[in-house]
């Protein structure tokens, strides 16, 4: 049987990784609602107070996380508002994420969560604090 404890040594650029794809898609939400690029997402128009946070929140927060700034405080604050997006935007259409369209709304709660527990990893202005 092979050993795989050899791959511990890399588990802090795979986590680095894990952070900077999550962080890159997840800006992209952001920059859907505020600058409509790629796509606009929403209805067009001014953003509610709402959409207007949460699009900041992604934004903003998603390129903390990307450079790996204060990474397990943003990563929990990110967590919290997937939360309450899935409980907001997708849980009334259903109870089945597959059925909702919340499946990305958990996983990204879920990454971020694991980013407070686990931290930035490597290549993080983190650190270097």
């Amino acid at each position: 049987m092979p050993s795989f404890e050899r791959l511990n040594a890399y588990q802090p650029y795979a986590l680095a990784a894990l952070r900077i794809i999550t962080a890159l898609l997840f800006i992209e939400h952001g920059t859907m609602k505020l600058f409509a690029f790629p796509i606009p997402q929403g209805a067009g128009g001014p953003l509610s107070p709402l959409f207007l946070f949460a699009a900041l929140l992604e934004f903003i927060g998603g390129i903390a996380i990307l450079v790996g700034f204060l990474t397990r405080p943003v990563a929990f604050i990110l967590a919290g508002q997937m939360a309450v997006a899935y409980f907001m935007m997708h849980f009334p259409s259903g109870f089945f994420p597959a059925v909702n369209g919340g499946a990305e709304a958990i996983l990204y709660c879920f990454i971020f969560l694991f980013l407070v527990f686990a931290g930035a990893g490597a290549f993080a202005i983190d650190k270097r604090r």
